[in-house]
């Protein structure tokens, strides 16, 4: 985990303009981010997509190409150059904040040469359903990287390289995954369609021992040319699963460091991501999808939803130090592929939930810090126009009072469906205390200890304007107004 009481934030989100700008933003944001309590930052894929400047970075063509080669239609990336990139993570940590890389081993996409092979079609929604005969397909799996030449790594990939497709040249439609000659589906993979190895593009096969030489061999080159604090892992579940294992293992012993890693592991059975911390051996933290799926529920629910189940069947519930906790991401988003936004209304007790309790590493999302408007299609096939309120007044007083209060012993008051709360006791670095209390119904109060005797206490989210005075046994009764939250500190 990172530092104690350490926030990360996701430091983009899907519709950022395709300007280049963005490395340069983020070199010139740095010192304000960490004044406000940002401690790490995971930033987008870095490197040269199939989309050139308009990839969001998911759609992977050239790791060593992070802005520097004429490819794909352009040099720069969607966010800037390579040499905007390094200045961009050299300002973040020169302010004091971790850089984790966004790093997509699962697909490559935009091969530039086409070969012929045979392959055995499967059904896209069941991987262990045969729709057709072994046959010849043309596919795009020969990555020459022209633009590249060569330099930094020789390697070209070629159809061996890879377990899957779903694109057959001679066809040219997407009907089915074409399991290519001699391979097989990955292990240690999600169960979702029966084996979800596959996702998109060109599936990297993990047991080709040139691939896992290959990728370590980027990892180092990586480590070497940006230096960043970590890793944030895309696509988890579709790998096999030791693979991340062996490869941070392998990074770790070549960086002398221990750096940090969190797979997107993304299933709300949180059985699931059980199974793949086991399966790292507790080396690799997760982003805790069932509590984002917590959030959006309660959120649809309003008062009907009941408060106190709030962290049931989640990993920052049952394995707490190995929870990244979150509200929103960029999969998340409205019109995004995994939309299940959280409604504004509840962000603020949402956030309050991650950055206030002792539980997993939180983090914050882009869009609810600066907030976003864009435009895109829906499911419905109809151009949607999508608004984000900013929360960032609110979160900058989460953080204040994560990085001044937030220590200690850690009380619970989950004992209404609607109206809870929990306080924190401080220690001898931060003493006087903290109690928050929220509710997704009616206002209301709780009754609650911070320990300390005859203290005044006040609401910096201003919310509830007349402060509180503990009794003799350091106890007092914390207030919030309905579907809201209050965060109580000691007055000056």
């Amino acid at each position: 985990m990172s530092e104690p009481n350490g926030v990360m934030m996701q430091y983009f989100h899907w519709y950022l303009p395709s300007d280049g700008t963005f490395w340069n933003e983020l070199a010139e944001k740095s010192e304000e981010l960490a004044q406000a309590g940002i401690t790490s930052l995971w930033l987008p894929p870095s490197y040269k997509g199939v989309g050139g400047s308009y990839e969001v970075g998911y759609g992977v063509y050239d790791m060593y190409d992070l802005g520097e080669f004429d490819q794909k239609g352009s040099v720069r990336t969607k966010y800037g150059t390579k040499d905007e990139y390094i200045k961009a993570v050299k300002a973040a940590q020169a302010a004091g904040i971790e850089v984790y890389a966004d790093v997509v081993f699962n697909h490559r996409m935009g091969g530039d040469q086409k070969e012929v092979v045979e392959a055995t079609p499967f059904s896209q929604d069941n991987r262990a359903e045969v729709i057709g005969e072994y046959k010849p397909v043309k596919a795009w799996t020969h990555f020459t990287f022209p633009g590249r030449g060569g330099k930094y790594s020789k390697m070209e990939w070629h159809w061996w390289h890879f377990d899957a497709i779903d694109y057959n040249e001679y066809e040219k439609q997407m009907s089915a995954v074409y399991l290519l000659k001699g391979k097989e589906f990955d292990d240690n993979v999600d169960l979702e369609k029966g084996n979800f190895d596959y996702l998109m593009g060109c599936d990297l096969d993990m047991s080709n021992p040139e691939v896992c030489e290959e990728l370590k061999r980027w990892g180092e080159w990586y480590y070497d040319t940006t230096g960043v604090n970590g890793f944030r892992f895309d696509a988890a579940k579709h790998v096999t699963a030791p693979f991340f294992h062996d490869w941070l293992e392998h990074m770790r012993n070549y960086s002398q460091r221990e750096l940090f890693s969190v797979a997107e592991y993304w299933s709300y059975e949180v059985e699931a991501l059980h199974y793949f911390i086991e399966a790292t051996q507790g080396k690799v933290a997760v982003f805790d999808a069932p509590l984002h799926y917590n959030f959006h529920a309660a959120s649809r629910a309003g008062g009907s939803y009941d408060m106190r189940q709030i962290f049931d069947n989640t990993i920052v519930q049952q394995q707490p130090t190995l929870a990244v906790t979150m509200v929103e991401n960029h999969d998340s988003q409205p019109l995004q592929s995994l939309e299940s936004p959280v409604e504004s209304w509840f962000k603020p007790l949402a956030y309050a939930l991650i950055l206030l309790r002792c539980e997993g590493y939180p983090c914050v999302f882009y869009p609810d810090y600066y907030g976003a408007c864009y435009r895109d299609y829906g499911g419905d096939g109809n151009e949607h126009e999508i608004w984000l309120d900013s929360h960032r007044w609110l979160i900058d007083q989460f953080l204040y009072a994560r990085r001044e209060y937030a220590y200690g012993d850690q009380y619970n008051y989950f004992d209404h469906p609607n109206v809870v709360g929990w306080t924190r006791l401080g220690n001898e670095e931060h003493p006087g205390g903290m109690a928050v209390v929220l509710s997704n119904g009616d206002g209301g109060s709780k009754w609650m200890e911070v320990g300390q005797c005859d203290r005044t206490y006040i609401d910096i989210t201003e919310h509830v304007q007349e402060p509180v005075t503990t009794n003799e046994h350091g106890w007092g009764e914390f207030r919030c107004n309905g579907g809201s939250v209050s965060v109580w500190v000691p007055q000056s």
